[in-house]
């Protein structure tokens, strides 16, 4: 149980983090002088914790084993982080437009898991759709 629980927790504490960092961005700071920085840090923490889990001699096998999907998800995390500033120095508030992105992600990845994946969308999961499309509407009204 407990496998299926942290990673969800882990992606809880750090969305929060990353939102209070990103809104906390001061806007006079250029979007991608501040995210090379950030992945600095992300490249040199992750080299290191890489290195330690497969040992020095294993390196290049393990990177042998990547594929094309690490460059996509490289360009698709630079979209996501630059969004988030522009979205923040537009005058979206930390408290909806995670909000708004996330359902708005939901209901792309319902069909996406659909078209791709085989997965199979349930009159459940429609009605979802339309409550959250509801939500979307309110959370914009005001």
């Amino acid at each position: 149980m407990w496998e299926m629980i942290w990673p969800i927790l882990l992606v809880i504490l750090s969305n929060t983090a990353y939102n209070i960092c990103t809104k906390s961005t001061p806007s006079n700071v250029n979007a991608f002088g501040t995210l090379m920085i950030t992945y600095t840090v992300a490249a040199v923490l992750t080299a290191i914790i890489f290195v330690f889990l497969v040992k020095p001699e294993n390196v290049m096998v393990e990177l042998s084993h990547v594929n094309w999907t690490s460059i996509v998800l490289g360009m698709a995390i630079v979209g996501l982080e630059l969004a988030y500033i522009f979205a923040f120095r537009a005058g979206w508030k930390v408290s909806s437009a995670s909000l708004v992105a996330n359902i708005g992600l939901a209901i792309v990845l319902l069909f996406v898991g659909a078209i791709l994946y085989g997965e199979n969308i349930t009159l459940k999961q429609l009605m979802g759709i339309l409550i959250c499309c509801v939500g979307l509407f309110l959370i914009n009204m005001g």
